[in-house]
């Protein structure tokens, strides 16, 4: 009697301790959405690692969904429209490259910042960081209002898809003002440990770009019926909504960090620190989209379908890989407020444990999209002959999803320290004397198709994953100063 007593007194301790576990997750991950304010340099990592990727990853996915909803609207119009879509995305890769640049420079600089109690010098990054990117925005804007045309047939695009999509390349770069900021005020918000606000921005964003995409696509009631190029002014009408709402909370003093007028005369030792800072950072995407530009350009050659099914396919990739970027964001974030602190151990650790978290978490991606590409590719097209380049794509990329976890986390870990230099070295050896030469003799020389492109992406993410991790341990991060 007595050992069934404690046997059933164990148990009931059990199942109390296990209620408790759920009810104190559940809170936290309330609080990780509501967006209270924490200090990530003290308490257990795991629950900072929570509280801050949470939010990330639901920017993440809402990031992803993006690209997923323009794409899923503009496959109604035929392969020669999403073969528009891949190609412009190609071409704005110098923007996402300079708009992320400088969100690392910001993450960087605003965390450590942060982590040292400096509100006063998180904002003063902040606001010239906000400067910046507006200059370079409008210099960017004018090739792609005049120059839309020239840029596709560079691109290779054939002549259908350059006088049916010209608009829609023309809009998106001219209107890249909105992603600049988009990128940088939200990696403001999260740098200062806000990540539940940058979040919220992109729910905003995401609400209106649904809304506007089938409306300005196919004239649904009183919008006229504008196409491919509807997609395009959606597109740039939300992010801009969004842009104006993330003015609102820094100037309304909602937010962690307060701007206002007098923030924005411009400090050009701060620019410079920042420019310095940025310039890896611009230069790693530089190095990675303009592989994926050369990708793009040997893929071109096997025609519309073919770039539409690999295009669809990467659309996918990213829904999965973006909430990735959550975690890897929350790294940075973990390894730049504790290095201001000065907890080196504590930032190594918190890199470690948010890459094995992101191994779960791709893993889980990688065995459906192994198994059942086809239902995936479906969701977005119903053409055969797409469905069929698609799924080889997503198929043989899933395979390097193991690699990619880490691959994603380490450089962010560089990148939070300050360290923008080490990331650029691994791009630089991953994709142009990697991915490129291997993409183009797997064509070219040894009879591949365009299935040595994805065999390419698959042996580029996996080495750049081992070199990173190499890096990572060797500790030189931790005595970056910014």
């Amino acid at each position: 009697m007595t050992n069934f007593y404690n046997q059933w007194k164990r148990a009931f301790t059990l199942s109390k301790n296990k209620s408790s576990r759920l009810k104190k997750l559940w809170r936290d991950i309330v609080e990780s959405i509501s967006g209270t304010e924490q200090d990530f340099t003290k308490g257990s990592i795991r629950r900072a690692i929570l509280l801050l990727s949470i939010p990330m990853v639901l920017e993440m996915i809402m990031e992803s969904v993006f690209a997923v909803v323009d794409i899923y609207f503009v496959s109604k119009l035929g392969a020669d429209a999403v073969a528009t879509v891949g190609l412009t995305e190609s071409l704005m890769t110098l923007v996402y490259a300079i708009g992320i640049g400088f969100s690392m420079a910001t993450t960087a600089t605003v965390a450590r910042r942060i982590g040292e109690k400096n509100r006063a010098g998180a904002a003063a990054a902040a606001s010239q960081s906000i400067i910046v990117g507006i200059v370079i925005s409008l210099v960017l804007a004018i090739p792609g209002l005049y120059l839309a045309k020239d840029l596709l047939i560079l691109m290779g695009a054939s002549d259908a898809v350059i006088s049916s999509g010209y608009s829609y390349t023309a809009i998106m770069i001219s209107g890249n003002i909105v992603i600049m900021l988009l990128f940088i005020i939200n990696a403001i918000f999260r740098s200062a440990g806000d990540a539940a606000l940058s979040m919220r921005v992109l729910w905003f964003a995401n609400i209106c770009n649904i809304i506007l995409d089938p409306c300005l696509i196919f004239g649904l009631g009183p919008f006229p019926e504008l196409g491919i190029k509807g997609a395009a002014i959606a597109t740039v009408i939300g992010r801009g909504l969004a842009v104006i709402y993330q003015f609102y909370i820094l100037f309304s003093k909602k937010g962690r960090i307060s701007l206002n007028l007098k923030s924005f005369h411009i400090q050009f030792d701060i620019i410079k620190k920042l420019i310095k800072l940025s310039y890896g950072g611009i230069g790693q995407y530089i190095i990675a989209m303009s592989s994926w530009i050369g990708l793009m350009r040997i893929l071109a050659d096997f025609g519309s379908e073919v770039l539409a099914g690999y295009t669809i396919a990467i659309r996918i990739v990213i829904f999965s890989l973006l909430p990735s970027w959550g975690l890897s964001n929350a790294a940075a974030t973990l390894v730049g407020q504790n290095l201001g602190a000065k907890q080196p151990e504590r930032a190594e650790k918190s890199v470690w444990k948010a890459a094995f978290i992101n191994v779960v978490f791709l893993s889980v991606f990688a065995v459906f999209f192994i198994t059942q590409p086809e239902f995936f590719i479906r969701l977005l097209i119903d053409d055969p002959a797409v469905i069929g380049h698609g799924v080889q794509a997503l198929r043989i990329i899933s395979f390097g999803y193991l690699f990619y976890a880490f691959g994603m986390v380490m450089p962010q870990a560089f990148n939070g320290a300050g360290d923008t230099a080490t990331p650029t070295m691994i791009n630089l050896i991953s994709f142009w004397m990697i991915e490129l030469p291997v993409a183009y003799s797997l064509v070219n020389f040894f009879g591949f198709g365009e299935s040595g492109v994805f065999y390419s992406i698959v042996i580029a993410e996996s080495i750049m994953a081992c070199l990173g991790i190499w890096l990572f341990k060797r500790g030189k991060w931790k005595l970056k100063k910014v």
